[in-house]
């Protein structure tokens, strides 16, 4: 009878563990958030990733009852902030804006210290748009076939100014030197908000960048728009025409943004974290704002789908980086 009565006893106590375990995640999220939240965006400030990073931290951080403080880390064309975050604590207090570049990056870097899809937990998509081709006014060129007789009959003169070295627009502008027989030097930045105040003040006069960063100089007319890199002309610049529309048939990049945790991140935080960008995504001001940087107001139907994203992305850009020459670094 003794030890029948213990061996109960210890297998009382294994389920009581088991019970304990099994209620722990969902407790830890009921308690979550109970501090401020950060937001990583690892880009300078004043590019595309930072502008839509602040558009949603506000109202997103109303929505959980907590501050979202967005924290720029710059480096290495994003690599830097995007390793931050895959080693952060996978406790809901860490997010990051992954975007387009980083799917890019495997196929372009010799080595990464993350996975894009391995290392993080999807959350949501928070926008898609077009980069655009811009020139300073200086250039006596208005489209882009002007640009590439410019450019033929100025060999060497002409540099173009990139948010980093291997990401979408320098993709976007070796795919046009390849498609158009042309050669313009590449000069990366560190985030379209550093290249951008290069162009405007001409110090390099032809850039490939996000809508973002670009649009209102192109509104104030420090900037010469030529040509989105979309498959359809973009809401913000409706005059001016794709580069497929510009000679160059089949062309189209874009310009996507999400917001991810570091893998393990509980699904219950995850998928409140997400119900609500899909709610701050429809908000009238978030679209409205979206739409005057060039970008609408994309959301993921669930976290799955952005993962599903994130690999076919993975999977897209090996064969494009090769053609366009890229070498790894």
């Amino acid at each position: 009878m003794l030890a029948s009565f213990s061996v109960s006893r210890r297998a009382g106590a294994f389920l009581v563990a088991g019970l304990l375990a099994a209620c722990a995640l969902p407790l830890a999220a009921q308690d979550w958030p109970n501090r401020p939240i950060k937001l990583i965006v690892p880009h300078s400030p004043g590019g595309a990733t930072d502008a839509v990073a602040r558009l949603v931290a506000q109202p997103l951080g109303e929505a959980l009852g907590q501050s979202i403080v967005v924290e720029n880390k710059p480096g290495a064309g994003g690599i830097l902030g995007t390793d931050i975050a895959a080693k952060a604590p996978a406790d809901g207090y860490t997010l990051l804006m992954l975007v387009d570049a980083n799917t890019i990056y495997p196929s372009t870097t010799l080595k990464l210290n993350h996975d894009p899809a391995g290392s993080f937990a999807p959350i949501s998509l928070i926008g898609r748009g077009s980069h655009v081709l811009v020139l300073h006014p200086s250039v006596p060129a208005s489209n882009l076939q002007e640009l590439i007789a410019y450019i033929r009959a100025n060999p060497g003169q002409l540099s173009a100014a990139l948010p980093s070295y291997g990401g979408p627009q320098h993709l976007a502008l070796e795919m046009i030197k390849s498609n158009a027989k042309i050669d313009v030097t590449p000069i990366p930045y560190k985030g379209g908000g550093q290249a951008i105040t290069d162009i405007v003040g001409g110090q390099v006069k032809f850039g490939v960048l996000g809508m973002a960063p670009a649009v209102p100089h192109i509104k104030a007319g420090k900037l010469k728009a030529i040509a989105v890199t979309g498959s359809t002309r973009s809401g913000a610049l409706p005059d001016v025409p794709t580069v497929a529309e510009s000679g160059i048939p089949g062309f189209e990049t874009n310009q996507w943004q999400s917001m991810v945790a570091p893998a393990g991140t509980p699904p219950a935080i995850v998928n409140r974290i997400h119900a609500e960008l899909v709610k701050v995504m429809q908000m009238p001001a978030v679209k409205d704002k979206l739409a005057t940087i060039g970008m609408d107001n994309s959301s993921s139907p669930s976290p799955e789908a952005l993962g599903k994203l994130i690999r076919d992305e993975l999977d897209r850009w090996p064969g494009i980086v090769k053609t366009a020459g890229i070498k790894p670094e």
